[in-house]
């Protein structure tokens, strides 16, 4: 019988990093929004560690404005496969005093998210972290490496970055730095949804064309919810819809769309000439907004 096994050298290269992320830190963690790529990296793991279970536990940072199909996966598939999972929340941040609350027109709880990242790194002494941030979606995650060292604040100088010569990944770290891991740096969003098609991988019911609540600003689709702030002009309408790219309700935003399928929305990807980030309101507020997000924290 003829061998009809395809491989893929770029599920290859991301199994190859998330091993040597195990071999080469003592606590790793994997970020986990309940988003395409976190999941392809649930599934990515799983591979890599095939028939033990993901020897890491995985760790959402909610801002409490997420959407609630989002959350309903997150919870679903951590008990389907039997993984531990951290919850960090922004909240618990606020009430403590360490941020605070923003307000207004463009008021979102996304860039509070970093305070919450690390105090969750250093309160578990996690080295690694673990994202699925790619290389195709914003010029400051274009230039960050498969390995990204940060400082003991959790800093990422981009003018200091370890040469990553023949694909040799080097996790040496001082006391109090750690490292952010991102084993699919090199797919396209194409590459993803690709994989979630060939792998009938389930993903959240919002990347798929559905009715929603929404509202036009700035030539961007927003969802009407108590979470997002909407002034009296902008009118409330029911539109088809669909999210490219999911965060939390404040600043992630829809796009039209009548894809119901997995093969209508690759098809749709395939044309589009806007990429996901695109959808991201949170990149807006100025050119450099991930870069500045990046260098206090970010993930």
């Amino acid at each position: 019988m003829k061998n009809t096994f395809v491989p893929n050298p770029k599920e290859a290269e991301s199994i190859h990093i998330i091993r040597e992320v195990a071999a080469q830190f003592e606590k790793p963690v994997l970020m986990f929004s309940g988003g395409k790529d976190s999941i392809t990296l649930v599934r990515l793991a799983q591979k890599a560690f095939y028939p033990a279970k993901i020897p890491f536990p995985l760790l959402h940072v909610d801002t409490g404005h997420n959407f609630p199909e989002t959350i309903e996966f997150r919870d679903k598939l951590v008990e389907e496969l039997g993984l531990e999972l951290i919850v960090a929340n922004v909240q618990d941040s606020i009430d403590q005093g360490k941020v605070q609350e923003e307000r207004g027109r463009y008021s979102s709880r996304n860039s509070l998210q970093t305070t919450t990242l690390l105090d969750a790194i250093e309160e578990h002494k996690f080295d690694a972290c673990i994202g699925g941030a790619r290389r195709d979606e914003e010029k400051a995650r274009a230039k960050e490496r498969v390995f990204s060292v940060r400082d003991d604040f959790g800093q990422w100088d981009e003018k200091n970055q370890r040469p990553e010569l023949f694909d040799m990944l080097n996790g040496k770290i001082h006391h109090g730095q750690n490292v952010r891991a991102f084993p699919i740096s090199n797919w396209t969003e194409l590459d993803v949804w690709e994989y979630i098609k060939t792998e009938n991988i389930k993903i959240p019911s919002i990347y798929f064309a559905h009715k929603r609540e929404t509202f036009v600003r700035d030539g961007m689709i927003w969802t009407a919810s108590e979470h997002v702030y909407r002034e009296e002009h902008e009118q409330v309408e029911e539109r088809m819809v669909r999210f490219r790219t999911v965060g939390d309700m404040t600043c992630t935003a829809a796009v039209l769309s009548e894809a119901e399928t997995l093969e209508e929305v690759v098809d749709e990807i395939r044309a589009s000439t806007i990429s996901e980030r695109g959808a991201r309101i949170d990149d807006k507020r100025s050119e450099a907004a991930m870069e500045n997000r990046k260098k206090v924290g970010y993930f």
